[in-house]
Protein backbone atom coordinates (compact mmCIF):
# COMPACT_ATOMS: atom_id res chain seq x y z
CA UNK A 1 0.00 0.00 0.00
CA UNK A 2 1.64 3.21 -1.25
CA UNK A 3 -0.11 5.58 1.56
CA UNK A 4 1.46 3.12 4.59
CA UNK A 5 4.70 3.30 2.86
CA UNK A 6 4.26 7.50 2.30
CA UNK A 7 3.11 7.30 6.14
CA UNK A 8 6.27 5.19 7.39
CA UNK A 9 8.67 7.45 5.25
CA UNK A 10 7.50 10.39 7.23
CA UNK A 11 7.57 8.65 10.31
CA UNK A 12 11.02 8.18 9.81
CA UNK A 13 11.45 12.30 8.93
CA UNK A 14 10.03 13.09 11.71
CA UNK A 15 12.17 10.45 13.74
CA UNK A 16 15.45 11.85 12.16
CA UNK A 17 14.45 15.53 12.73
CA UNK A 18 13.80 14.80 16.72
CA UNK A 19 17.13 12.58 16.73
CA UNK A 20 19.01 15.96 15.05
CA UNK A 21 17.59 18.23 17.27
CA UNK A 22 18.32 15.87 20.63
CA UNK A 23 22.11 15.80 19.65
CA UNK A 24 22.06 19.79 19.16
CA UNK A 25 20.22 20.99 21.85
CA UNK A 26 21.73 20.29 25.24
CA UNK A 27 18.67 21.50 27.28
CA UNK A 28 16.33 18.88 25.50
CA UNK A 29 18.74 16.45 26.64
CA UNK A 30 18.67 17.32 30.35
CA UNK A 31 14.82 17.41 30.61
CA UNK A 32 14.75 14.19 28.29
CA UNK A 33 17.21 12.24 30.83
CA UNK A 34 15.31 14.37 34.12
CA UNK A 35 12.06 13.14 33.06
CA UNK A 36 13.59 9.32 32.40
CA UNK A 37 15.00 9.08 35.86
CA UNK A 38 11.63 10.15 37.49
CA UNK A 39 9.85 7.39 35.39
CA UNK A 40 12.36 5.03 36.33
CA UNK A 41 12.48 5.95 39.81
CA UNK A 42 8.27 5.50 40.45
CA UNK A 43 8.71 2.06 37.93
CA UNK A 44 11.76 1.18 40.69
CA UNK A 45 9.72 2.02 43.64
CA UNK A 46 6.62 0.32 42.43
CA UNK A 47 8.58 -2.86 41.43
CA UNK A 48 10.35 -3.20 45.11
CA UNK A 49 6.18 -2.85 46.57
CA UNK A 50 5.16 -5.63 44.55
CA UNK A 51 6.28 -8.52 46.65
CA UNK A 52 5.95 -12.25 45.89
CA UNK A 53 6.64 -14.03 42.34
CA UNK A 54 9.28 -11.44 41.88
CA UNK A 55 7.17 -8.76 40.15
CA UNK A 56 5.99 -11.45 37.94
CA UNK A 57 1.84 -11.83 37.65
CA UNK A 58 0.43 -14.85 38.43
CA UNK A 59 -2.62 -13.94 36.34
CA UNK A 60 -3.89 -14.79 33.07
CA UNK A 61 -6.34 -12.81 32.89
CA UNK A 62 -6.34 -9.47 31.02
CA UNK A 63 -8.74 -7.74 33.12
CA UNK A 64 -6.94 -9.17 36.24
CA UNK A 65 -3.63 -8.11 35.56
CA UNK A 66 -5.03 -4.73 34.73
CA UNK A 67 -6.36 -5.09 38.67
CA UNK A 68 -3.33 -6.65 40.16
CA UNK A 69 -1.14 -3.90 38.93
CA UNK A 70 -3.68 -0.41 39.56
CA UNK A 71 -3.23 -1.92 43.56
CA UNK A 72 0.07 -1.95 42.90
CA UNK A 73 -0.01 1.51 41.99
CA UNK A 74 -2.52 2.41 44.48
CA UNK A 75 -0.12 0.85 47.58
CA UNK A 76 2.83 2.76 45.99
CA UNK A 77 0.72 6.00 46.02
CA UNK A 78 -0.33 5.73 48.87
CA UNK A 79 3.53 5.44 50.54
CA UNK A 80 4.29 7.74 48.45
CA UNK A 81 1.73 9.93 50.26
CA UNK A 82 3.02 9.17 53.65
CA UNK A 83 6.57 9.78 52.84
CA UNK A 84 5.94 12.86 51.23
CA UNK A 85 3.75 14.10 54.70
CA UNK A 86 6.55 12.87 57.25
CA UNK A 87 9.27 15.16 54.79
CA UNK A 88 6.77 18.41 55.16
CA UNK A 89 6.71 17.70 58.75
CA UNK A 90 10.53 17.45 58.95
CA UNK A 91 11.11 20.29 57.21
CA UNK A 92 8.61 22.20 59.28
CA UNK A 93 10.37 21.78 61.82
CA UNK A 94 13.55 22.55 60.70
CA UNK A 95 12.49 25.75 59.62
CA UNK A 96 10.67 26.17 63.16
CA UNK A 97 14.51 25.50 64.41
CA UNK A 98 15.41 28.52 62.05
CA UNK A 99 17.16 26.28 59.34
CA UNK A 100 16.52 27.92 56.00
CA UNK A 101 15.02 25.48 53.00
CA UNK A 102 16.73 25.97 50.05
CA UNK A 103 17.10 24.70 46.50
CA UNK A 104 19.34 22.70 46.99
CA UNK A 105 18.30 21.00 49.50
CA UNK A 106 15.17 20.16 48.20
CA UNK A 107 16.74 18.75 45.29
CA UNK A 108 17.84 15.87 47.02
CA UNK A 109 14.48 14.89 48.53
CA UNK A 110 12.83 12.44 46.41
CA UNK A 111 9.20 10.54 47.81
CA UNK A 112 10.73 6.91 47.19
CA UNK A 113 12.52 5.97 50.37
CA UNK A 114 11.88 2.62 51.17
CA UNK A 115 14.51 2.21 53.79
CA UNK A 116 12.25 2.48 56.60
CA UNK A 117 9.22 0.29 54.72
CA UNK A 118 8.57 -3.07 56.46
CA UNK A 119 7.43 -4.85 53.57
CA UNK A 120 6.55 -8.17 55.52
CA UNK A 121 5.08 -6.79 58.58
CA UNK A 122 2.09 -6.61 60.47
CA UNK A 123 -0.20 -3.60 60.10
CA UNK A 124 -2.90 -2.94 62.54
CA UNK A 125 -5.57 -0.41 61.53
CA UNK A 126 -7.11 1.12 63.99
CA UNK A 127 -9.90 2.91 62.47
CA UNK A 128 -10.96 4.74 65.33
CA UNK A 129 -8.08 7.07 65.92
CA UNK A 130 -8.22 9.99 65.56
CA UNK A 131 -6.43 11.33 61.75
CA UNK A 132 -4.22 14.05 61.79
CA UNK A 133 -4.44 16.88 59.61
CA UNK A 134 -2.23 16.95 56.75
CA UNK A 135 -1.32 20.69 56.00
CA UNK A 136 1.60 21.17 53.06
CA UNK A 137 2.04 24.78 52.96
CA UNK A 138 5.97 25.24 53.56
CA UNK A 139 7.85 28.69 52.63
CA UNK A 140 11.06 28.19 50.83
CA UNK A 141 13.92 30.57 49.73
CA UNK A 142 14.51 30.03 46.59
Amino acid sequence: NKLYYAFRELGRVNRTLFLLKYINDVELRKTIHAATNKSEAFNDFVQWLFFGGDGIIAENIRHEQRKVIKYNHLVANMVILHNVHQMTKVLKAMQNEGYALNEQLLNGLAPYRKHHINRFGEYPLDLDREVEPMNYNVSFDL
